[in-house]
């Protein structure tokens, strides 16, 4: 059913529970994981140099998905699962669904942070707009709650 599940990762400790359904879920199925970290190198609203910016968010991101990426090496070892790890820069939500469609993913697990409300309309969530654009499944991971900790 699965062959290929994307995780995009971001580090925290949502991506890494959105990580370990992935991983559940390609053991069972004998699927291979893609762990994508998106650096985000959107510079349209600052009025400062953005080539210096956009250097700076590359260097933050790529230490960023170093980290992130050994989180999800370490679930990883717990499986048979093969992992791909890769990392891109962008909006989040257009390098989620080009990497889908260049790679013939199958599903999506990714991590939802459920703001609601005026945070919502403010900052959108790019599970939303993943699940919005996304032609194949999207599975949200909510945080775990305070008693499953």
């Amino acid at each position: 059913m699965y062959e290929r599940i994307l995780v995009p990762t971001d580090g925290s400790d949502l991506s890494s529970a959105a990580a370990r359904h992935a991983f559940d879920l390609a053991q069972q199925y004998d699927a291979t994981v893609h762990a994508l970290y998106v650096v985000e190198t959107d510079t349209g609203w600052l009025t400062v140099s953005k080539n210096d910016v956009r250097e700076t968010l590359r260097e933050l991101g790529e230490k960023a998905s170093k980290q992130a990426f050994r989180d999800v090496e370490r679930i990883a070892a717990t499986t048979q699962a093969e992992v791909v790890t890769d990392v891109l820069e962008g909006t989040p939500e257009e390098q989620i669904l080009q990497y889908t469609d260049e790679n013939d993913i199958d599903l999506i697990v990714m991590g939802t942070h459920g703001h609601s409300g005026l945070e919502r309309r403010l900052v959108g969530s790019v599970t939303n707009r993943v699940v919005r654009g996304a032609d194949v499944p999207v599975m949200a991971v909510n945080a775990p709650s305070e008693s499953e900790d």
